[in-house]
C-alpha cells in the first residue's frame, strides 16, 4: 500500500437501509428500498423519505435523534475495533452534520414567533448537543473535538479532517464520520427549489426527478499504524487521501464545468500518490436531481474514462445531507473488503449527456483504490481515496 498510515480500524452505520454494517450489506444484496411516507414529523408534503423505523432504546437521547443515531453508529464501531478503554491514547472527534447544527428546535422558533418568549431549555440542549462535543464526552476522548457544519459534504469533509490530525501526528485514534436526522426545514427547503421526488429517486438515469430525503449516521474510527499496533490491531483498510474545493458558483447549483469536484478529486488523487486509472469504483454523490448528476456525471466520465464502474447508494438511504458523506465512506470501505459493490438502484435508462453508466447489478470489483465524493450547496465539493492493501 502506497501510503498505509492511515488505517480505518472501524465502520459503523445506521441508516434506513438497516442498523449494522452486515445487515446493510444484505439489504444492499437483496436490492430493498425502504422508503415510505413521513412519520417522524406532520406535513403536507406527500413524497417519500428513507426513515430508520427504529432506534435502539439503549442509544436514544432525549429530544436529539441525530445524537441517537450517532451513538448507535458509534456503537457498533468501536465494538467492531475493540475500542475501550481511552486511557494513554489521544483520541479526536470529527463529526458532520447539518440538521443538528440548528434545524431540529422548531419549538424555539415557534414559541419565539406567536409570544415574544421560548422556553431557554432548547437553547441549554443546543449548546449541549455539539455533536462532537458530545461524543468525546461519552467516550471520554481528549485530543481534538470539531463538529463540521459545510451542508451536504459535512460528513466527508470531518472525515478529511480526522484524516489530517492522525497524518500531522495531532491525536493517535479519530472518531470521524456524519449524522443527521430527518427534518421538516430541509424537505420544506429542497423541495421549493422544486427538487424532491414524488417517488423514488434513480441517480443518473435520465429520467430523474430529483432526491429523496434520508437519515442516520456513518462512523469510521481512524487509527494510526503505530496505535493500531500497540493495541494490536491490524487492518487492511486505509484512507489515501482527501480533497476539498470551494467554486462559490452558486448558493444551490455546481458550477457547471464541475471544476471544484474535478479539483478536489485530483487533490485526494496526488496526496494519495496515485493515477486515476488505478480506481476500481467511485460511490457517487448521486442525489438524482438533474443538475448534480449531470454535472458529477461529466467529471467521472472525463476524468475516470465512461468504463469507470459507479454507483450512487442514495437509492437505498436516501441523501441523509451531513450523514451521507460518513455512510458512503463506510460503504466504500465495505465494498473494498467485500470485493463487490450493489446495484445503483432507481437507474434503469442511461442519459445520453452523462458519459457514465451506473452498474445495474451487484458487481465485483477488482483493484486497491475507491473514490466517494460530496458535493454541497454554497458550491462545496470534497473526495476521499479509499485504499486496501
Amino acid at each position: 500500500m502506497k501510503n498505509s498510515e492511515v488505517l480505518i480500524t472501524g465502520l459503523g452505520v445506521i441508516s434506513a437501509a438497516g442498523r449494522g454494517l452486515s445487515v446493510t450489506l444484505d439489504s444492499f444484496k437483496r436490492v430493498d428500498r425502504n422508503a415510505g411516507p413521513v412519520s417522524l414529523f406532520t406535513t403536507s408534503l406527500e413524497c417519500p423519505v428513507f426513515e430508520v423505523r427504529q432506534i435502539p432504546a439503549g442509544f436514544i437521547v432525549e429530544k436529539s435523534r441525530t445524537l441517537s443515531l450517532a451513538l448507535c453508529a458509534l456503537d457498533e464501531a468501536m465494538d467492531s475495533t475493540s475500542l475501550g478503554d481511552l486511557t494513554g491514547l489521544r483520541v479526536g472527534v470529527s463529526i458532520g452534520t447539518t440538521v443538528a447544527s440548528q434545524l431540529n428546535d422548531l419549538e424555539f422558533y415557534r414559541s419565539y414567533r406567536q409570544s415574544g418568549n421560548a422556553p431557554m431549555e432548547v437553547v441549554d440542549r443546543y449548546i449541549k448537543g455539539n455533536i462532537a462535543e458530545f461524543i468525546a464526552r461519552k467516550i471520554s476522548a481528549r485530543g481534538p473535538a470539531l463538529t463540521v457544519v459545510n451542508a451536504c459534504s459535512s460528513g466527508t469533509d470531518a472525515i478529511g479532517m480526522a484524516f489530517s490530525w492522525l497524518k500531522t501526528g495531532l491525536c493517535d485514534i479519530a472518531v470521524a464520520g456524519g449524522a443527521d436526522e430527518l427534518s421538516l426545514i430541509p424537505l420544506c427547503g429542497f423541495s421549493s427549489l422544486g427538487i424532491v421526488n414524488q417517488s423514488l429517486c434513480s441517480p443518473f438515469d435520465r429520467d430523474r426527478r430529483g432526491l429523496n430525503l434520508g437519515e442516520g449516521a456513518g462512523i469510521l474510527i481512524l487509527e494510526t499504524e503505530a496505535s493500531a499496533k500497540l493495541r494490536g490491531k491490524s487492518s487492511d483498510l486505509c484512507i489515501l487521501g482527501y480533497g476539498a474545493s470551494a467554486d462559490a458558483y452558486h448558493l444551490t447549483a455546481p458550477r457547471p464545468d464541475g471544476a471544484g469536484l474535478e479539483a478536489s478529486i485530483n487533490k485526494a488523487l496526488a496526496e494519495a500518490g496515485i493515477g486515476p486509472g488505478e480506481i476500481c469504483f467511485v460511490n457517487a454523490h448521486g442525489t438524482g436531481t438533474t443538475d448534480n448528476d449531470l454535472v458529477e456525471g461529466k467529471v467521472l466520465g472525463r476524468m475516470f474514462g465512461p468504463d469507470l464502474k459507479v454507483l450512487s447508494t442514495k437509492g437505498f438511504t436516501g441523501h441523509t445531507l451531513g450523514a451521507a458523506g460518513g455512510l458512503e465512506a463506510a460503504f466504500t470501505a465495505a465494498g473494498l473488503s467485500e470485493g463487490w459493490i450493489p446495484s445503483s438502484p432507481g437507474f434503469r435508462n442511461k442519459d445520453d449527456d452523462i458519459p457514465i453508466t451506473p452498474v445495474k447489478e451487484e458487481t465485483r470489483i477488482k483493484g486497491r483504490y475507491a473514490v466517494s465524493t460530496s458535493l454541497a450547496f454554497g458550491g462545496n465539493n470534497a473526495a476521499l481515496l479509499l485504499g486496501r492493501g
